[in-house]
């Protein structure tokens, strides 16, 4: 039985390594919440919003963030394993070297974040916003990426292979020896206009 939790603030907290399990939050507010090494399983954040939080080494699974924004929040060593943060926001949030395995970050903004060396692993990121963002030496393999805003976003070293790169403009970013597939390279050169025979 899950456990609801509507429209609640919290604040200056210590849940330093506290595991949460099966629980939903709808509405609410975290601001300056120790979270360092904390778990979360069958967790929903539903419209919460998270300010000042620590979540570095913190594990989630199977957990979701949805329509959430982070803001001067540390996930430093953080890893998502299946989970949801459809059409959450990350603002001033250091998120590297974070791990991503599976689950959907569609819709979501990481615009003008620092992510290099990054993993996200076959996950699903439809019409998600990089734009500006540093992804060097990133690994973004096997995602959906249809429809990302990818304008001004440094792809340098970046391993895509595997990744849906159809509306990958290569003038609107720097792909410096970043790794795709011969298959990638066919639909990179289409993009821009080539006719390949």
């Amino acid at each position: 039985m899950e456990t609801l939790v509507e429209d609640e603030s919290f604040a200056h907290e210590d849940w330093y390594g506290d595991e949460f399990v099966e629980r939903v939050y709808r509405r609410c507010d975290f601001n300056d919440i120790d979270l360092t090494e904390a778990q979360t399983r069958g967790v929903v954040f539903d419209e919460c919003t998270f300010g000042n939080v620590r979540l570095n080494a913190s594990r989630h699974a199977d957990s979701a963030f949805l329509r959430c924004s982070f803001t001067r929040c540390n996930l430093f060593e953080a890893e998502f394993d299946g989970c949801k943060l459809t059409g959450s926001t990350f603002e001033e949030s250091p998120v590297r070297p974070m791990r991503v395995k599976g689950g959907d970050w569609s819709f979501a903004s990481l615009a003008r974040a620092d992510l290099r060396g990054v993993t996200f692993d076959g996950v699903r990121m439809r019409e998600v916003d990089l734009s500006g963002a540093n992804c060097a030496g990133a690994t973004i393999i096997g995602a959906d990426l249809s429809g990302a805003n990818l304008r001004g976003a440094d792809l340098s070293g970046c391993d895509l292979r595997g990744s849906d790169l159809t509306t990958l403009d290569p003038a609107s970013v720097e792909l410096r020896g970043a790794i795709i597939t011969p298959e990638q390279a066919v639909v990179i050169a289409q993009n821009i206009g080539l006719e390949i025979r």
